[in-house]
Order: C-alpha cells, then structure tokens, then sequence
C-alpha cells in the first residue's frame, strides 16, 4: 500500500490515541474578539503515514506519537523558520547504515578509540593534546 505524506503548515498539537494520529487544530471564531472556539479533531491510522513534514514552530508532538511513529517506520522531518527542511528523524533499526556504523564504533579496539579526534601534534602548535601528553611520559628501564 502507498504510504501518506502528511504536511503541517500551521499550529497543531499532535498526540496519538489507539494507534491513531489524532491532530488537533485551533480554531478562531468569526467574531470581532477572535476569541478561540472548540479545536478541529481528526484522525488518521498512523500505519498509513510514511512521511511527517513539521513547517511551523508552534506545532507540538507527544513522546507516546513519536515512539508509535518511529514503530512504524514513519520519516519525521522537521522546518526551520526559513521554511527549510533542518532535521530528520527515522528509526534506526531500519537504517542499516547507521546500524553498521554504531557496531563498528562498539567492537573497535582500545586504541582506536583513544585516538579517535586527536589531530597530530605539530612542533609549532603550544599545546599539546592530553593523548600525547601521556605518551611522553612513559619511559621505560631496561636493566
């Protein structure tokens, strides 16, 4: 089945009730006051959503929605004020890349990871990295 693409342009508030997407949307009366009436509800299955996109900064998510959505394997992706994609969010057991990756990180060898992000030392920088510090410092006796 086509997954939905779901665009969120102004102020909502997203929650998720029997694995359903239940969006809230306020409304305004036609009155001179412009005082806030009942919020439009709707809902739709979240099994049907394949990509979220959140343009709008007054727009709020639960955590219960984004765990149910993240379940299954909905792609969040949110806006910056320039009306700019900025972030993604998406399961990481589906993304084998980034799996491969953290097990790599995981089963590296201890001095792979003490190096990781030290730059090699230059003889005209003042200060010297901690890593190499601690290089110079042992010596060794032979008797």
């Amino acid at each position: 089945m086509i997954k939905k693409t779901l665009y969120f342009g102004n102020p909502a508030y997203l929650s998720c009730k029997n694995n359903q997407l239940v969006i809230e949307q306020p409304t305004k009366s036609s009155n001179i006051t412009y005082k806030e009436t009942e919020p439009l509800k709707k809902t739709i299955p979240i099994e049907d959503i394949g990509l979220m996109v959140l343009d709008h900064q007054q727009i709020t998510l639960t955590q219960v929605l984004l765990t149910c959505l993240l379940e299954n394997n909905v792609a969040l992706v949110t806006c910056s004020q320039s009306k700019m994609p900025f972030g993604l969010f998406f399961p990481l057991d589906v993304n084998t890349t980034q799996q491969e990756r953290f097990s790599a990180q995981i089963g590296s060898s201890l001095p792979l990871k003490n190096n990781y992000g030290h730059r090699p030392y230059h003889k005209k920088s003042r200060i010297k990295p901690q890593f190499y510090i601690r290089q110079q410092k042992i010596r060794v006796k032979i008797c």
